[in-house]
C-alpha cells in the first residue's frame, strides 16, 4: 500500500468517525411525550396528517424520539391514516421525557381530560418541562391548574369562556416561560381561514428544548 493509499484510508476512517458522530447526537436528544386526545374529532384523517404527523416529523428531524400516549392505547385510524400509540397514559414516567406536546385533535373542547393527563401534565410543569398545546389542549392545560397567571392563545369564536387566571394573549403562538400555546389548529384554519400554528407551535417547542 503506497503513502497515498494510507493517507486516502485515514481521511475515508475520519469522515466516517465524524458522520457517525454527528449522526448519533442528532438520535440522542432525548424523548418528547406526545399526549393524544381520543375524544371523537371533527376531522380525524386531517389531524392525525396536518396536526400529529407534523408535530412527529418536524421533532423527530430535530432529533428527539416521540412517544405518544393515549388513555386506552388503541390504534387511531382514518382513510388511509393510522397512529398506533407507544404507551398508556399510566404508564407514563415524567421524567423519562424532556418535554411534552398535546395536539388539539378537533376534539370537543369542553370535554374533561383523562386523570391521568392531567397529572402528567401538572408534573411536567412542577419538573420545569417544556409544554406545548394547541387549542383544545390549552384548555386541558388550564384544567389541569398550569395557566394561573401565565399568557396563553386561543381562537376566537370558539364560545369557550374567558380563563380564569390565565391571561389570553391572541390566537397565534404565545410563549410563556416554557408553556408554549397556539389558538389555531389544522382544522379551525380550514374552517375559518386563518394560518394554521402546528409548525410554529412545534418548532418554538424545539428551540425551547434545544436551550
Amino acid at each position: 500500500m503506497g503513502k497515498n493509499d494510507i493517507c486516502i484510508l485515514i481521511l475515508s476512517l475520519l469522515i466516517y468517525v465524524g458522520c457517525n458522530s454527528a449522526t448519533q447526537t442528532k438520535q440522542h436528544k432525548g424523548k418528547v411525550l406526545m399526549i393524544v386526545n381520543e375524544n371523537p374529532s371533527a376531522d380525524l384523517e386531517l389531524m392525525l396528517t396536518r396536526e400529529v404527523g407534523v408535530m412527529k416529523d418536524m421533532l423527530q428531524r430535530s432529533g428527539f424520539q416521540i412517544v405518544v400516549a393515549t388513555a386506552s392505547k388503541r390504534p387511531l385510524a382514518a382513510g388511509n391514516v393510522k397512529l398506533q400509540p407507544d404507551i398508556g397514559l399510566r404508564d407514563v414516567k415524567v421524567s423519562d421525557y424532556r418535554g411534552l406536546i398535546m395536539p388539539c385533535m378537533a376534539a370537543n373542547i369542553g370535554s374533561a381530560p383523562p386523570p391521568e393527563a392531567s397529572a402528567i401534565v401538572k408534573e411536567a410543569a412542577a419538573k420545569g418541562k417544556p409544554i406545548a398545546a394547541q387549542t383544545g389542549s390549552v384548555v386541558q392545560l388550564w384544567q389541569a391548574g398550569v395557566l394561573k397567571g401565565k399568557k396563553y392563545a386561543f381562537g376566537q369564536g370558539l364560545g369557550v369562556p374567558p380563563l380564569a387566571d390565565a391571561t389570553y394573549s391572541g390566537e397565534g403562538v404565545v410563549q410563556d416561560g416554557n408553556i408554549i400555546t397556539s389558538g389555531i389548529c389544522p382544522h379551525m384554519a380550514k374552517m375559518i381561514g386563518k394560518p394554521d400554528g402546528t409548525s410554529e407551535l412545534t418548532q418554538a417547542l424545539i428551540a425551547e428544548l434545544l436551550k
